[in-house]
């Protein structure tokens, strides 16, 4: 029997009533909304299409970045991009002043942390407090290599209050062992720039004049809840001659760039985390005195007076055990004060007995090349004006290459066609990895010794 068919105006009373009245309103309320529900389809398109051209969040923009700035040459090389790293660190040293500039190699640096609750935010990878905690290990360690006769303390920041978290010392084990406990430096609260600041200008206040009072804060926060007034705290730093640096995490604030500029400290805000470790790796380099200081005598510098250093006697592990100074523990391992005889466990540091300074040799030879730098290797072009030129590198003994080669960096940017830098005292030449190697690590030319 074929099936019977309905007319337009027809129904059924078997059929289900209530399906056809809810069908005949979705389908009219859809049709009354029609033009409405295309316009607003239509609207969330194009918003959606203006979403992805907006930019996106830091720690996206970060991995684009990082393959953006290595790219390959015609050949498929990435040779020519470490080229062009290799100029961009020459011509940062390019840049630096030639000339010995007075500066302080005794550095005492208190290290402020902010370990409040904005440093659990996510715009830098994996957060704002575990990346802090990393670059500052990192830069404990960059800076006892090249200020090894500096010391370090370290304070905190959260719930409106100053922590103590680690004594100055010039061990930097100690200090690395008081960060590197994340359990115990867990964010909270609000940060107190002023409670910080006293509590890390009274570790300062019993240092002699020729050392530098340095306080490093690393600051994360867009609020500081202070119990009194902060202006009267700067301006106790500037009568102690305290040197106050802020590398800020979220924003610039006031406050923290008269810090900065009232005590001849440097300013930054870092845009991401690449910028985060260059702001922090900066502050490494022992800052030049200020000339334009007054002091007690009337003049306009501190006058250069000489310093009293003990080099002590190291004890081996076979010694009797015997008490410390500083610990009043019981060790076979320490140096011996060669004034008093008195044991300390580490050096650089004063002996608690005399107080005389107590450095070993080769902290103190290490800490001149600040003050005597190496000078910067002339990149050579061509070998016209060189009778007899060196076929070797004369660090590494590696051939050099007899055809010029194009480099990312053109010799006006610091890079030679031929890969020889020649310095200016012995006239030797060396290769491209030797010049980094000389500058950045030994700081002392082999050929000459200066």
């Amino acid at each position: 029997m074929p099936p019977r068919r309905l007319e337009p105006g027809y129904h059924d009373g078997e059929s289900d009533s209530d399906v056809d009245i809810f069908d005949d309103f979705g389908a009219s309320a859809k049709s009354k909304g029609k033009g409405k529900g295309k316009a607003i389809d239509r609207g969330k398109k194009e918003k959606g299409k203006g979403t992805s051209k907006e930019q996106p969040y830091a720690w996206e923009a970060s991995y684009t970045r990082s393959w953006d700035t290595v790219q390959e040459d015609e050949a498929g090389s990435l040779q020519g991009a470490v080229e062009d790293l290799i100029a961009r660190g020459r011509r940062r040293r390019l840049l630096a002043p030639a000339a010995a500039i007075r500066r302080t190699i005794i550095r005492h640096l208190i290290l402020l942390l902010d370990l409040s609750s904005a440093m659990m935010d996510r715009d830098m990878r994996p957060t704002r407090f575990d990346l802090m905690l990393q670059y500052a290990r990192e830069f404990v360690t960059e800076w006892f290599d090249q200020n090894p006769l500096g010391q370090i303390g370290v304070v905190g920041m959260r719930a409106g209050i100053g922590e103590r978290l680690g004594e100055m010392t010039g061990n930097p084990q100690e200090v690395l062992k008081a960060i590197s406990e994340r359990h115990k430096l867990e964010p909270t609260g609000e940060p107190s720039l002023q409670n910080a600041i006293d509590m890390a200008r009274s570790s300062t206040s019993h240092l002699p004049t020729h050392s530098s009072r340095e306080i490093l804060i690393i600051f994360g926060s867009l609020t500081t809840c202070d119990p009194g007034n902060i202006h009267e705290t700067l301006a106790e730093c500037v009568k102690d001659r305290i040197r106050i640096s802020v590398v800020a995490l979220a924003a610039e604030m006031k406050i923290c760039r008269e810090l900065c500029d009232k005590t001849g400290g440097q300013f930054g805000v870092a845009l991401n985390e690449g910028h985060f470790k260059d702001l922090l790796f900066e502050l490494i380099p022992p800052p030049a005195q200020r000339a334009t200081a007054p002091n007690a005598r009337g003049g306009a510098t501190a006058p250069a007076d000489l310093m009293m250093m003990g080099f002590p006697t190291r004890l081996p592990d076979t010694s009797p055990p015997s008490l410390c100074v500083c610990h009043s523990k019981l060790k076979s391992e320490g140096f011996l004060c060669p004034r008093c005889g008195a044991k300390v466990c580490d050096v650089p540091t004063d002996c608690d007995i005399c107080g005389l300074m107590i450095v070993s040799s080769p902290h103190l030879a290490r800490s001149y090349h600040h003050l005597f730098p190496v000078k910067t290797y002339q990149a050579v072009t061509d070998l016209d004006d060189t009778p007899n030129p060196s076929s070797s590198c004369h660090g590494c003994a590696r051939p050099f290459k007899n055809a010029p080669q194009q480099m990312a960096g053109s010799s006006g940017e610091g890079m030679s066609p031929l890969g020889r830098y020649r310095c200016p005292d012995c006239h030797n030449d060396f290769c491209p990895e030797c010049d980094v190697f000389v500058h950045d690590v030994v700081h002392c030319c082999p050929g000459c010794g200066k």
